[in-house]
């Protein structure tokens, strides 16, 4: 039985109908509940910073980095400069809760039109999506590579479409995705790898059939025609050149590439080292990954050489740096779906349930679940609704110097014009204190200028024992928000040439004392 590359095959047990709405708004409810997050990103200042800047200049951008006082001179590009526009204005026009919001039906709306591709139950596609979602918690919120993963869910939807019509419609879909995608996130050259993929193992597939023609009906995807590769490639040849349309023209390719081919940042930073099984995300990741094994060793048995090639690279990716992880999660979430519902369907069998019982059962279900959330209570919901009307409240809940900052616009005559700030804190004070330069921020990991490289000077002062303080003066830092009880916080507590001038539980701020 042939199927396609990208969805499920057409079978009973797959396609079953039935429909619970009430299971299905109880799931909408969940996928919500897990989509909406408080505006903790790191990065989320900054990009907040820009948007609002750019909305104040008539969306020009600036030529040099504005905002630090250790790279001015440094030619900045912003890949999500359209997205950045864009949170500016739902910020001015709807405050923070309007961004968070957005961020809400952007990463649903990925998750829900990926899991479009399996033509099975409503219900199924929540579920699966619900599941995968949960998985994906560590890495949702307020992030703008949200907006990639929606863009590589509607790619794939357009592929499948284009394969099911047999047509030339849906893939001329593809070149204006890419001109939006490539000005809304730097990401989009995670689509052209997806369709570099599917173009060469489709050519690799349809040679292979030349020489040994037989193999074509033990395939359960049919093999493109030489005439619909050569549509894709010429669709992925225009999308590849329409993302030249940007600001910044082959510099955008060139910032990609510094930062992907940086191994000290990929070395140093978090989200680019492997998922640790110590972790709560580790493990959950690994469940999902043993569960998705398990269920494709029981059902399914089909050889789909393009599916096979894209799930094994992406899962690769995703072992390799836990960034990774949504995209794998999205690639496979139609198969999540299908075995779920093969899985589920098989049991409803075996238990040999009528409809009308089987209805029952997940009505009892539907039910118990949604006492479950009840006896939860409605904390994430009330953080999150602070978090959007009152984020100065909220944050002092977190680990962010909310304090400080209002020390800070209190008593500006106590401290200096050079400020040196924690790696994590940079976005954060961009968005509350925007008259400050800071020292480094997330845009910054892979620049470098000449003998400056911020980011190695940044771990030589704060990652090293002892810190290498003649970076505070390479910089001519003369003051200092600093982690509590940090290394460098213990180590400026005790020169004699700075003075520790606030405190809280979260950060020391040190002046450095007159000569």
């Amino acid at each position: 039985m042939k199927g396609n590359t990208f969805v499920a095959i057409n079978d009973s047990r797959v396609t079953n109908n039935a429909q619970f709405p009430a299971l299905d708004a109880l799931l909408l409810l969940i996928i919500l509940n897990f989509t909406l997050q408080p505006l903790t990103e790191p990065d989320f200042g900054w990009h907040l910073r820009t948007g609002l800047d750019l909305l104040q200049h008539g969306g020009k951008l600036p030529a040099l980095d504005p905002y630090s006082h250790t790279m001015p001179d440094w030619p900045w590009v912003e890949h999500a400069w359209l997205t950045d526009l864009v949170i500016g204005g739902f910020y001015s026009l709807f405050g923070a809760l309007g961004v968070i919001l957005f961020f809400s039906v952007v990463t649903a709306g990925a998750w829900l039109v990926a899991s479009l591709s399996v033509p099975c139950s409503r219900t199924y596609r929540l579920l699966a999506s619900a599941l995968s979602l949960w998985v994906a918690l560590p890495f949702l919120g307020a992030r703008t590579q949200m907006v990639t993963l929606l863009g590589l869910a509607v790619l794939l939807m357009v592929l499948q479409r284009s394969r099911n019509d047999g047509g030339n419609r849906a893939l001329w879909l593809i070149p204006p995705l890419f001109l939006l995608w490539a000005n809304v996130h730097g990401g989009f050259t995670a689509g052209l790898f997806l369709l570099g993929l599917v173009v060469a193992c489709s050519a690799m597939i349809k040679g292979v059939l030349l020489w040994a023609p037989g193999l074509a009906t033990r395939l359960d995807e049919a093999p493109l025609s030489w005439s619909a590769i050569r549509r894709l490639m010429l669709a992925a040849g225009v999308a590849s050149l329409l993302t030249l349309v940007n600001p910044y023209g082959w510099r955008l390719y060139g910032e990609i590439i510094d930062s992907l081919s940086n191994q000290f940042m990929l070395d140093s930073l978090q989200e680019w080292q492997p998922l640790s099984l110590s972790t709560l995300a580790g493990r959950s990741y690994a469940l999902y990954l043993a569960g998705l094994g398990l269920a494709m060793a029981a059902w399914y048995r089909r050889i789909e050489p393009v599916r096979w090639v894209l799930w094994i690279l992406f899962l690769l990716l995703s072992l390799r740096h836990m960034r990774n992880i949504p995209f794998f999660l999205l690639v496979s979430l139609p198969l999540s779906a299908e075995l779920l519902a093969r899985g589920l369907g098989g049991l409803t069998g075996w238990l040999s349930l009528d409809p009308i019982r089987a209805r029952q059962w997940v009505l009892v279900g539907t039910l118990a679940g949604g006492l479950f959330m009840v006896w939860l209570g409605p904390d994430h919901l009330q953080r999150v609704v602070q978090s959007g009307l009152q984020p100065g409240e909220y944050f002092k809940g977190t680990s962010y110097p909310i304090e400080a900052v209002q020390w800070v616009r209190e008593h500006r005559d106590r401290v200096g014009r050079r400020l040196y700030n924690d790696y994590a804190y940079g976005g954060f004070l961009l968005w509350w204190l925007p008259e400050e330069k800071i020292f480094i921020d997330g845009r910054m990991p892979a620049w470098r200028s000449g003998d400056r490289r911020i980011f190695q000077d940044y771990a030589a002062l704060s990652l090293t024992d002892p810190p290498r303080l003649s970076v505070l003066s390479t910089y001519s830092v003369d003051w200092a928000m600093v982690r509590r009880k940090s290394l460098l916080d213990e180590t400026l507590a005790h020169e004699q040439t700075w003075k520790r001038e606030y405190e809280d539980g979260k950060v020391s701020i040190y002046v450095q004392s007159p000569k």
